[in-house]
Order: structure tokens, then C-alpha cells, then sequence
């Protein structure tokens, strides 16, 4: 059963603080970075209680502008409390943001946002530190579709008089989500999944009940791993037409995907064709299942060429699946992969969310133990992650000191 998204809670939760009133929120992932938001929640003065995937926010207690730069820095998402704390007091103070070392990650496209709807907003010190006697609605141009971009615009412009368009913007799943989320709020924000979205600020918020959308990249994650491990699963609690893009290079390289309502079933008997690859916005090839991709053709037959487009450090988890006798070199923003017989066990460490499930469908193919530091960054986006391959026949442990221990393992039929 996929969890609820990553992507689309560390988003809608900030922006329940816009209502007056309270919003439960359910399929909520109970995954580090969730309880990290939480925390900064409570430090803000909101009440917030999360028991069994579901999260209730008060925000009427809410009087601090300022979370604390040790949560702050723990996390990507913790920048979209600025626009929301603008929105709210007219005012915010939040450092920048930490998470995953994957490649240069600015701002400067949501400081140009913030900015095109009358906020003063710079980053001295390594603080957004902004202001805004009254935000007003206008044209926002993205150099690029950018994700957090995109978010945090559509936050602020929802506490902008007038109408905003962003143009440019990003068409994840999360960002259909996120503007759901704010419609169910009150708001007004129409051409989400499109390149450009129209929002009519300034409206009356109110509390909302939501259900966040399955988690895509943990959908994806899944399929590749029963992919790799010549598994026959079937993956519920998922949407279909999110995963085109993956569906189609699994098809490419010989697996066997089908799905009808909410099941996806993936079978292989892991005689793998090589694949080109390239990541790109959706409804491209996303970069964060870039990763446990390049894991899995580690194996295929043939030389496989993989193109980062996004974040041009997404590679250096090829350093460690070579431990494990994966044999691959990387030129600029491209990876050359070629397929080898078999990996083997080895210890690895994972260099960032993605990395750390990619370290862990290698381990599943690979020959005797490989032991995985670094679990820190899966438990991060992955909502019991071990216990869900555990439950489908994986021999894999998280173990007391940190690490995560990873025999080879046949998925059985389900």
C-alpha cells in the first residue's frame, strides 16, 4: 500500500496555517521530514496533533514568525513557510533551507516571486527575511518550472489582492495537490498541472478536510524494486497515470507493468534490456526516481545512457553501487552504465534520500549482505520502507546502530 506523498504534505501542511480554523488532514506520510514541519509548527504556537496518518492543525494559536534554524536546516521544504508567515503577519524571518546535497538549489526564482507581488523579501545571514504591508496580484515569470518555485508563489499569491498568474510553472502531482488542498480552503486557484496558474487572492480561508495523494516516487520506488528482484507484485493505494513515464522504461527494458483503478501489478523475471534515460519535469521522466532507475541497470544487458537535467550531483551514488561491482562512469550530466552479470554485497553509504532506496534495491539484488549507513536520509521520505519490502519477502533489518542491512531477496507472489 502506497503512503500519502512526500512531496505534497511537506507543502499543504505550512498552508493549513493560512485558515482560520482548524484543517484534518489524512493519508499524512509518518516520515521524518513530516515530523520535523510538526515540530516547527508547535514552535510557531500552532496546535497540531498527528496519530494514525492523520494530522489535525489549529492555527488560530499561531504568533511566531521565526522557526529555529536547527529545524530549518534540516529539511528542503522548510522554505515554504515563508510566503504562508508573510501571508499570516505580514512578516517572516526563515532561514534557508537544508535537505539532500544533490546540486546548487537557489531560491532566487521564488525571491523573484515574492518580490513581483510587493514583498520586500533578501537573505542576509542566510535568512529569508521579508515583509509586506499588502501583496498584490501580478505576472509571475519562472526562468525555469521549479517545483519550489512554483509552490511558494502560488502561496503567496493566495494572500495577494487580485488576481496572479505564474507562468512557467512546474506540473507535478504535488502541485495539483497543493492548489486542491488551498481550494478546499477557500481559495481560488485554477490551471494547476498546467504551465501556467491562475490564482485569485485575497479570499476568506477557512479550515479544510483533505486526503493527501499516494506518494508517486514511493510508487515508483516499489515498482523498480519488484522489478529488480524478479518479483510478481502488485502495488495498491496508487495512481496509474502518474507513473506514465517509469511504466514506459520498464516496458522498454523487458518488465511486465499493467494496472486497472488504484493497483499497478509488476512482474520480471530480471533479464533486463539497457534504456536511455532523461530526466525531466512531469509528465517527464522525474529526477527523484532517477536513482533507483540507474540502480536497476546496473544489471541490464547493454550500456545504458542516464542524463540528469535537474540536479547535477545526482550521481555520486554511482561511487557507492560501484563497491558493489556496478560498472559506470559519469561525464558531466551523463552516467554510462553498463549492464553487469551480478553485484555483490558490500557496505555503502547513502548520500541523500533517493540514493539511500537506490543503495537498497541494489542490496536486494546483490549477493550475500550489504549494509547501508546513512538510513537517516530513507526514513526522511520513506514511510516504513524496510517493513513494506520485509512484508513481501525481503531479508532486510534495521539494525540498532543506525544502519540498514540488506540480504538478497526474491519478492514472492502476491
Amino acid at each position: 500500500m502506497v503512503s500519502g506523498g512526500k512531496n505534497a504534505a511537506v507543502a499543504i501542511l505550512p498552508a493549513a496555517l493560512l485558515a482560520d480554523s482548524p484543517s484534518v488532514i489524512e493519508n499524512v506520510p509518518d516520515i521524518n521530514d513530516v515530523h520535523i514541519i510538526i515540530e516547527m509548527l508547535r514552535y510557531l504556537g500552532a496546535t497540531v496533533d498527528f496519530r494514525d496518518n492523520v494530522m489535525t492543525i489549529d492555527p488560530r494559536t499561531a504568533d511566531k514568525f521565526d522557526p529555529p534554524y536547527e529545524l530549518a536546516s534540516r529539511m528542503r521544504a522548510s522554505y515554504y513557510f515563508a510566503p504562508v508567515l508573510l501571508g499570516v503577519f505580514k512578516r517572516c524571518y526563515v532561514p534557508l533551507p537544508g535537505g539532500c546535497d544533490i546540486g546548487p538549489r537557489p531560491i532566487d526564482q521564488t525571491l523573484k516571486g515574492m518580490r513581483t507581488l510587493g514583498a520586500d523579501v533578501d537573505t542576509p545571514g542566510g535568512v529569508i527575511v521579508g515583509s509586506a504591508d499588502e501583496l498584490i496580484g501580478g505576472d509571475i515569470f519562472l526562468e525555469m518550472p521549479s517545483v519550489g518555485a512554483t509552490v511558494n508563489s502560488m502561496l503567496t499569491a493566495v494572500s495577494a489582492n487580485g488576481t496572479t498568474c505564474i507562468h512557467n510553472a512546474a506540473k507535478e502531482p504535488h502541485i495539483v495537490d497543493l492548489a486542491n488542498f488551498l481550494n478546499s480552503m477557500g481559495a481560488s486557484v485554477k490551471g494547476a498541472g498546467t504551465d501556467v496558474i491562475r490564482v485569485r487572492g485575497g479570499r476568506h480561508l477557512h479550515g479544510a478536510n483533505y486526503t493527501v495523494v499516494p506518494d508517486q516516487i514511493e510508487t515508483g520506488t516499489l515498482m523498480i524494486a519488484a522489478a529488480a528482484t524478479g518479483g510478481d507484485v502488485v502495488i495498491s493505494g496508487a495512481i496509474p497515470t502518474h507513473m506514465e513515464s517509469l511504466t514506459a522504461k520498464l516496458l522498454e527494458m523487458g518488465v511486465h507493468v499493467s494496472s486497472e483503478d488504484d493497483l499497478i501489478h509488476v512482474r520480471s523475471n530480471r533479464n533486463f534490456r539497457a534504456v536511455n534515460v532523461k530526466t525531466q519535469g512531469y509528465p517527464g521522466f522525474p529526477t527523484d526516481l532517477q536513482q533507483p532507475l540507474s540502480a536497476l541497470l546496473t544489471v541490464a544487458n547493454g550500456t545504458s545512457i542516464v542524463t540528469e537535467t535537474i540536479f547535477e550531483s545526482r550521481f555520486r551514488f554511482l561511487d557507492e553501487l560501484r563497491k558493489m561491482g556496478a560498472n559506470s562512469r559519469v561525464i558531466e550530466t551523463t552516467a554510462i552504465i553498463t549492464g553487469v552479470e551480478r553485484l555483490v554485497g558490500a557496505r555503502v553509504n547513502a548520500t541523500d534520500l533517493r540514493a539511500g532506496a537506490s543503495l537498497v534495491i541494489a542490496a536486494l539484488m546483490a549477493e550475500g549482505v550489504t549494509e547501508i549507513s546513512g538510513v537517516e536520509y530513507i526514513m526522511r521520505g520513506y514511510e516504513h520502507f524496510d517493513e513494506k519490502l520485509r512484508s513481501l519477502g525481503a531479508q532486510i533489518e534495521h539494525v540498532k546502530d543506525g544502519d540498514l542491512a540488506a540480504e538478497r531477496a526474491f519478492l514472492p507472489n502476491i
